[in-house]
C-alpha cells in the first residue's frame, strides 16, 4: 500500500508537470499545481483503492490519473481571447 501511494504521488507529480508545461500561461503558480496535482492523485488513489479493496494497484493507479486530472483542470484560466464582459447591472 506503501508503494501504491507512493507512487500515486509520483503520478501527481508527472501529470502536474505535464500541465505546467504545456498550460503555464493558463495555470496559477507552480507550487499550487503541483500540490494539487499530488493531493488529486492521492484522493484518487485513496478512493479507488477504498472502493475496489486489496489487490488492485494498476486501476487505483489509474483513478489517481482520473482524479488528478480532474482537479489540475479545475486550475485551468481562460485564454483571453473572446473574453465577452457582461454589462453592469
Amino acid at each position: 500500500m506503501i508503494l501504491e501511494a507512493l507512487g500515486s504521488a509520483v503520478l501527481g507529480l508527472v501529470l502536474a508537470w505535464t500541465a505546467f508545461h504545456r498550460l503555464s500561461h493558463r495555470l496559477p503558480a507552480p507550487t499550487m499545481v503541483f500540490a494539487t496535482g499530488v493531493a488529486g492523485a492521492l484522493f484518487g488513489d485513496f478512493v479507488t483503492h477504498s472502493a475496489l479493496g486489496p489487490g488492485t494497484a494498476l486501476l487505483s493507479l489509474l483513478g489517481a490519473a482520473v482524479v488528478s486530472a480532474a482537479s489540475l483542470s479545475l486550475l485551468l484560466r481562460p485564454t483571453g481571447r473572446g473574453l465577452r464582459r457582461s454589462a453592469p447591472a
